[in-house]
């Protein structure tokens, strides 16, 4: 009995010790993750105004050859590149392995990879992919810091190497639900970012968007207009992503810590029940000897 005794002290001892750990992980992901959503939610009035500049340049183009301009001409076949958001570190749940299997659905002979986050490049290179780059950010990125992976992407565009950029992120709903998603920057289909509806529906008739949209007089011209705003939008929509991936992250984290912070404090539990339950035994047990030692005394 004495040696049960012990090995559940020491559990009980040994498990508390994790949950000390994995109460205060819960606490800092819930500091970074409040910051995260925060970001993200700050960044949407901005993505609407930048919209509704391009919208009268860009809805009329979406469904044709782009007029002309890089960033919204569609090309068939090709290879593809895929910019993969996850985490640089584990204990956030199922949030990376549902990512990765939305890389299944890209063939690994016409697709190349940029990983924003250590795990997706772990995965990638026990997969074989195709990898060109690794981009790691702090919590306190900025929008100059995400400039950097997305010039690097739009270039390898630009000069014809892909025939589309295609973002694998982790979409933030609510604390407790991050979906998978993928999203096609370029070329340029929508002028949507993350969950903020930006362009106009395709129910929306032309005239009735000429008459929702203002008229400007462009200097010089539409196009040198175009080639100035339209990069910037890729990269406004590639930096919102890491955004919502970063919330994403600290919003499993957190839940993933909290349910093991509850987890432990059963176990912790249903070990101290079964200790008690023990040492019951063990004195009911020196009892009986101690009475039966008296009665055959008697």
């Amino acid at each position: 009995m004495a040696a049960n005794t012990r090995d559940i002290r020491r559990r009980i001892k040994s498990v508390k010790n994790t949950a000390q750990i994995t109460k205060a992980m819960q606490m800092v992901a819930a500091s970074k993750m409040r910051k995260a959503q925060m970001a993200a939610l700050a960044s949407r009035p901005y993505a609407q105004e930048l919209s509704r500049l391009l919208l009268p340049f860009t809805s009329f183009e979406f469904d044709e050859d782009g007029g002309g301009h890089p960033l919204l001409q569609k090309r068939k076949g090709g290879r593809d590149l895929v910019i993969l958001i996850s985490t640089d570190k584990g204990l956030c749940g199922a949030l990376n392995t549902n990512l990765m299997r939305e890389v299944g659905q890209f063939d690994p002979e016409t697709t190349e990879f940029v990983c924003v986050g250590k795990k997706g490049l772990q995965f990638l290179a026990r997969a074989k992919r195709t990898v060109l780059a690794e981009f790691q950010f702090k919590d306190s990125f900025s929008f100059f810091d995400a400039q950097v992976a997305a010039k690097f992407c739009l270039e390898r565009f630009l000069g014809g190497h892909v025939n589309r950029i295609t973002v694998l992120y982790s979409h933030y709903v609510n604390t407790l639900v991050q979906e998978p998603c993928k999203s096609v920057v370029v070329p340029v289909q929508s002028l949507e970012v993350g969950a903020v509806e930006l362009g106009r529906s395709n129910s929306e008739s032309d005239t009735a968007v000429k008459a929702e949209v203002p008229e400007y007089i462009l200097e010089p011209n539409q196009a040198d207009f175009l080639d100035s705003l339209l990069p910037h939008f890729v990269f406004y929509k590639i930096f919102h992503m890491i955004l919502e991936g970063r919330a994403s992250e600290h919003s499993a984290r957190m839940v993933a810590m909290k349910n093991a912070s509850d987890n432990a404090k059963q176990i912790i539990k249903d070990l101290t029940l079964e200790y008690n339950k023990i040492r019951q035994a063990s004195i009911t047990t020196e009892i009986l000897e101690i009475a039966t030692a008296q009665m055959i005394l008697s």
